[in-house]
């Protein structure tokens, strides 16, 4: 009948209206403290902004404003009365304008208007960076307001999600739902009414059962807690915004809205591949790390696009990217996942997946690697094990790990080694796979397309040589379905200045003799290592003292890196026992991170010896302000790797690049012919606007560099030619 009142009405949806009620002032709140929050930043941050604004239209001549204007507007008056920049208009008022003789009514509003245009065309490129080392009253008061926001954690993100879920849908459900409270009030309602309130009260039934199943009370609470807690200390705020930057400025972005321009944080991804990822959700119940914007993307790439190369320039952490993912997948049911990688960062991965997730880890390496497996196998969670163990594991058989990672995916370029068909057979087996490097091009284009291979061997056909010269842009239009790429300059805009400095010296009489000896032998890793043939007299060694004594007196640490084990044991000798290290390929893991850890943790000034290729990978060196090349490199890309160690999210200090160089020698030469593989690497790995590459940049290789440095020294030095040797 029309009139009947069902027997679920009454009591029953008053009680539920009541916690719905509760749910919905909680949910209230929590989005109330957060703005407040929110608004505590922006009162510290606006002022800072403002004033690099107003620096940087104070360099801007007032005739811009014709420019904007499209050359209507007459300044003569303007500035025949002193105002002579866009900051002196812009800081004018309209009254102040007008009575300037010559200046009328139209003038002064459109002066006015393209002031302001132009102010917020600089206010989106302009970045404030927190100085640790000066701080003043204004910094600190933006540093303790973004406390707040840090010490509330990853959860937040979640409960702000959440409340606003809770807010827009309780709003509408509560109202909806009151009427089905009285019976009576119910029995008299319209049919369509009554209809609507019951359904109404039902769903309020399912989303308060919900709420309770996931906790979500205890979430709102958490909350609305921390975001009210205290203001911390000025002490209190700093030393943890020197133990987590990364986490500050990430805060100070979402909130100031500095974000990184769209298209470079989603590398340039054509917009279907870009609608695609969008669409792609990310559960964050198993993660316990916020991520940045062009992190999310990058997470919600690799598990959209199911098959993918991240080749993120370094620093721009591409292994939360990945513990991202796999926190998705296991949220979704998954249970099983394998992270493959160099021995030298096995450790970083064990750790970071504890530090970032819930999930499982289990390292399979060393001698209890086959227990290890057989666990990982039974359990479940994230097997981490390297290049070198993985073909001593059993293929899987059954069901695949949910997403295999493959860490310096660059190791895996050269299909014939034996890590290479390792990874073959895994890559074959699993449906998601994710490829990790920060280099996935050195010297060759094929070494991109054996990448490919693993992952989308339909997309080989479209990289061929002849596109590969048509430039970065065609390049990246064949691959964009399997590859992301984002640049530190792009996407971290906190990050402080990095300053290069080639320090260029003279070889001593004893460095010379060296030299020559191993130009006349052909011996072109004895030419790049001859500078430090006498530690007593090297010249570049008697540099690295002075940038070492000059970092101590400003109680900065630095990190050596030479390609050389005996240059390093020179250092060391020049420096004294006091340096760390090194780090070297023959060092194991475990060790090479008590190091990283023991120069962290140094008070003060310290130095770190690394050789490049082993400490140039995986390794966290952010501790460190100044960095030290005691040779060029014949590979940019090391160079690139071992000064991202430093220069790298988290960074808080602006980082000093020095590259020991000695005139008329093997560096002279090695910098001239690289330059080339340099452009190479940027037009390719980077996205550039500069020249098209050519084939023959795409085909020189390590070994005709030698050879050809070599020839030319014998030539120039009238040596005996001999065979080179490398």
């Amino acid at each position: 009948m029309e009139g009947e009142v069902p027997a679920r009405a009454g009591r029953g949806v008053r009680e539920l209206c009541e916690q719905g009620t509760g749910l919905h002032e909680a949910a209230r709140n929590v989005r109330t403290d957060h703005a407040a929050a929110v608004a505590a930043v922006r009162a510290a941050f606006d002022p800072l902004q403002a004033e690099l604004v107003a620096l940087e239209l104070e360099s801007i001549p007032v005739a811009r404003l014709r420019d904007v204007t499209g050359g209507r507007l007459r300044l003569g008056a303007v500035e025949a009365a002193g105002l002579r920049t866009v900051r002196a208009v812009h800081e004018a008022s309209r009254h102040e304008l007008r009575q300037v003789p010559g200046v009328g009514e139209q003038t002064a509003d459109r002066a006015l208007a393209a002031a302001r245009q132009i102010a917020r065309a600089v206010a989106d490129t302009v970045t404030v960076r927190i100085d640790v080392d000066h701080p003043e009253p204004r910094t600190t008061a933006l540093v303790i307001a973004l406390h707040r926001l840090v010490e509330a954690g990853p959860e937040l993100r979640r409960a702000l999600d959440t409340a606003e879920r809770l807010d827009t849908r309780l709003a509408e459900l509560l109202p909806a739902a009151r009427p089905a409270g009285g019976r009576l009030r119910l029995a008299l309602a319209r049919r369509e009414r009554r209809e609507r309130a019951l359904a109404a009260a039902a769903e309020l039934g399912a989303l308060l059962t919900d709420a309770a199943a996931t906790d979500v009370r205890l979430l709102l609470a958490q909350a609305s807690t921390d975001l009210l807690r205290p203001a911390a200390s000025d002490v209190e705020a700093w030393v943890d915004f020197e133990l987590r930057p990364a986490e500050y400025y990430g805060r100070l972005a979402e909130v100031s809205e500095q974000r990184p321009d769209t298209a470079a944080s989603e590398g340039f991804v054509p917009s279907e591949v870009a609608e695609r990822v969008h669409a792609q959700r990310l559960d964050d119940t198993h993660r316990r790390v916020s991520l940045r914007g062009y992190q999310e993307f990058g997470a919600r790439f690799a598990l959209a696009q199911r098959r993918v190369v991240l080749g993120d320039e370094m620093g721009l952490g591409k292994t939360v990217q990945a513990v991202a993912a796999l926190a998705h997948l296991a949220a979704e049911g998954h249970s099983h996942f394998l992270v493959v990688c160099p021995a030298g960062v096995l450790i970083n991965w064990t750790r970071e997946i504890r530090a970032r997730s819930t999930l499982r880890v289990l390292a399979v390496h060393g001698p209890d690697r086959q227990d290890a497996h057989a666990d990982w196998r039974e359990r479940g969670g994230v097997a981490v094990t390297t290049f070198d163990v993985l073909h001593t594991l059993p293929a899987p058989d059954g069901t695949p790990p949910g997403m295999l990672v493959v860490d310096e995916a660059h190791y895996v370029k050269n299909p014939d080694t034996r890590r290479s068909r390792s990874v073959a057979v895994w890559t074959g087996r699993c449906e998601r796979v994710l490829f990790l490097t920060g280099t996935p091009m050195e010297n060759r284009v094929e070494e991109f397309r054996a990448l490919l291979r693993h992952l989308r061997p339909d997309l080989v056909p479209t990289v061929s040589d002849t596109e590969a010269a048509a430039g970065p842009h065609a390049f990246r239009r064949s691959v964009a379905p399997a590859y992301l790429r984002r640049n530190q300059e792009d996407v971290l805009t906190e990050l402080p200045a990095l300053v290069h400095t080639d320090e260029w010296v003279e070889l001593g009489p004893a460095d010379r003799a060296a030299y020559h000896e191993a130009v006349a032998e052909g011996n072109f890793m004895a030419m790049r290592r001859a500078a430090y043939a006498d530690p007593e007299t090297s010249a570049k060694l008697r540099r690295l003292r002075e940038i070492v004594a000059e970092a101590a007196a400003n109680g900065l640490k630095t990190v050596v890196f030479s390609y050389f084990r005996d240059v390093l044991d020179a250092v060391r000798q020049g420096l004294g026992d006091s340096a760390f290290g090194p780090i070297a390929g023959s060092v194991p893991a475990a060790r090479r991170q008590r190091l990283v850890d023991d120069f962290t943790g140094a008070s003060g000034h310290a130095v770190l010896l690394s050789q490049i290729e082993a400490g140039g990978v995986g390794l966290n060196l952010q501790a460190a302000s100044v960095v030290i090349l005691c040779e060029p490199q014949v590979k940019p890309t090391l160079e690139h790797q071992a000064v991202a160690r430093a220069h790298r999210m988290g960074q808080i200090r602006a980082v000093r690049v020095h590259r020991l160089l000695a005139t008329d020698s093997v560096d002279d030469r090695l910098l001239r012919i690289l330059a080339r593989k340099e452009r190479l690497f940027d037009a390719f790995a980077r996205r550039s606007d500069m020249a098209d590459a050519t084939p023959e940049a795409v085909d020189i290789s390590d070994a005709s560099l030698a050879r050809r440095i070599v020839e030319e020294e014998q030539q120039r030095l009238s040596a005996p030619t001999k065979t080179t040797t490398t």
